[in-house]
């Protein structure tokens, strides 16, 4: 029994070794070209509101309780959400940063299932006078010792699809309109 039990300490302290030494920050960006100027792109992704109809997570559950506080389009602008469903969860984003046609910066703070902080970026790119180049990004970290969750399953994978299906969506929007969405 005792042997038996060294053996478990000494498996428990190698995967705690282990942990220490995988990575814990990522950054993960997704981009696609739109067939649109990027004034018409820049001020429909700045808007927080219009997630809901491009985000995955947004798709997951269309019937969860949004909240909305401030201006949106503009820095303090927070989007609410809370969802029976444990994929969506509950969390809050908000806009830390817009710079005016380039870019929006926000915190995403997720409260349920789990608690983290991650910061996600859009920014606009000019391709030519008609297409714009479309840059989702999104940068957080797992804390010792749940950073070795990312050997186990592949969580960049996962956002890389949640991203490419959102900037499909997106896509798809904004060039079935031509008016400006």
């Amino acid at each position: 029994m005792i042997n038996l039990l060294y053996l478990l300490g000494g498996f428990i302290s190698g995967v705690l070794l282990l942990a220490f030494f995988v990575k814990k920050n990522y950054t993960i960006a997704r981009s696609i070209i739109i067939r649109q100027p990027k004034s018409l792109v820049f001020d429909y992704i700045k808007l927080l509101k219009n997630q809901d109809n491009y985000s995955k997570w947004a798709t997951m559950d269309p019937n969860m309780n949004k909240t909305y506080r401030g201006t949106d389009g503009t820095v303090g602008f927070v989007s609410a959400w809370e969802s029976p469903n444990r994929n969506v969860g509950k969390g809050e984003q908000e806009l830390t940063n817009v710079i005016q046609g380039e870019r929006i910066e926000s915190e995403l703070r997720f409260f349920r299932p789990f608690t983290s902080i991650s910061h996600t970026s859009m920014t606009t790119e000019v391709v030519s006078e008609q297409e714009t180049k479309v840059v989702w990004t999104l940068k957080g970290s797992m804390p010792y010792p749940f950073n070795l969750f990312t050997w186990f399953m592949n969580f960049e994978k996962a956002i890389c699809n949640d991203f490419d299906f959102g900037l499909k969506r997106l896509k798809d929007l904004l060039e079935s309109n031509t008016s400006g969405a």
